[in-house]
């Protein structure tokens, strides 16, 4: 749970099913405030006893009883929505939950829980009403596609001017990343479960807003600002969730980039060319980001704390290779310190 932010999604199941969870307060990555107030309120408001003490978060409740919880609008807490949703789904009557998270992972998470048995209404809505059931039972389900995983191959292909199809992929929950990748001049063509994009020439600048989905996506938002380094001429991009998501900005400007981080926002001055660095990835999209950075650059990059990339891309390494990239992961000296080195 130290190292992996998301592993605190036990405490919702735990307290409804055992009627008790202690579990450690989360890091993750350094990418800006991230409180657990928002779940811990919502455990309180379940009639939940929570002490938070010493670094973990001890919930007790002979069982938990349904209520009303409003989320913060601005925010829709992914991660509070689910482990909210997970708790609700055994408590006793009725839970809503306001302004929830509509992220399409939530979504699926709804669609799981109810093909379990669960009882939830307004799936897919920023209104869920949750009546709790018993008990649940055991189903076979495929998870929709990661979407930050296509996105930053698509990326990838702007950057490199290369021909990437990615499959399988759910276009339409991509699509305001296609948007941004068209209006960038790429060349993207669209099938049922497929995105190819072509890209030939250098990137038009595009001004972008993060936003809960289905705004543009957080997430994707490091590997934008790697596009908009070198594109033709200015882009802003106003990041509205994280207050550090710029923290890559630093490393760009080791490679050559010509950035200015302001509160909320950075502005992009295109420079035709990257060169290789050694540069540090502090989190998982910033690692990913930096990866992007390398296969454009003139050079070789070299990049620290690259295996906290492996936490949101399975074997990244392997399919930019793949696509004909020049890169390699080497050892981890230290799996604790999370240094291991990504050269391209």
């Amino acid at each position: 749970v130290r190292r992996m932010r998301g592993s605190f999604y036990v405490a919702g199941p735990l307290l409804t099913r055992f009627g008790e969870a202690q579990v450690p307060l989360p890091g993750g990555c350094v990418i800006g405030s991230r409180p657990v107030d928002f779940h811990v309120r919502g455990f309180k408001a379940l009639g939940a006893k929570v002490d938070e003490k010493y670094g973990v978060m001890h919930a007790k409740a002979d069982r938990l009883v349904g209520t009303r919880i409003d989320m913060d609008p601005r925010l829709r807490s992914v991660g509070a929505t689910v482990n909210l949703m997970l708790a609700a789904t055994m408590a006793q009557g009725t839970t809503i939950i306001e302004n929830a998270s509509r992220e399409p992972e939530v979504v699926d998470c709804q669609q799981f829980l109810a093909a379990c048995g669960a009882r939830i209404d307004g799936i897919g809505t920023t209104t869920l009403r949750i009546t709790g059931v018993e008990r649940l039972t055991g189903t076979e389900w495929s998870a929709i596609p990661d979407r930050m995983e296509a996105g930053t191959f698509l990326i990838a292909g702007a950057l490199t001017r290369g021909d990437v199809t990615v499959t399988p992929a759910e276009p339409e929950r991509l699509r305001i990343v296609t948007d941004m990748l068209v209006q960038a001049g790429c060349d993207v063509s669209i099938s049922e479960n497929a995105v190819r994009l072509r890209m030939d020439k250098r990137p038009e600048a595009v001004d972008v807003m993060t936003a809960p989905y289905p705004g543009y996506p957080t997430d994707l938002q490091p590997n934008t600002g790697v596009l908009m380094s070198v594109a033709k001429g200015t882009s802003v991009i106003e990041e509205t969730i994280f207050d550090a998501r710029f923290n890559y900005v630093d490393e760009l400007l080791r490679m050559g980039a010509d950035v200015r981080v302001m509160e909320g926002a950075a502005i992009f001055k295109g420079v035709p060319q990257l060169f290789g660095a050694p540069v540090v990835a502090t989190d998982i999209r910033a690692g990913a980001a930096l990866i992007l950075a390398g296969l454009c650059a003139e050079g070789a990059t070299e990049i620290s704390g690259a295996s906290l990339v492996d936490r949101g891309y399975e074997d990244i390494t392997g399919k930019l290779k793949g696509l004909g990239a020049q890169i390699e992961m080497l050892p981890e000296a230290d799996a604790e310190t999370s240094d291991a080195e990504c050269l391209l």
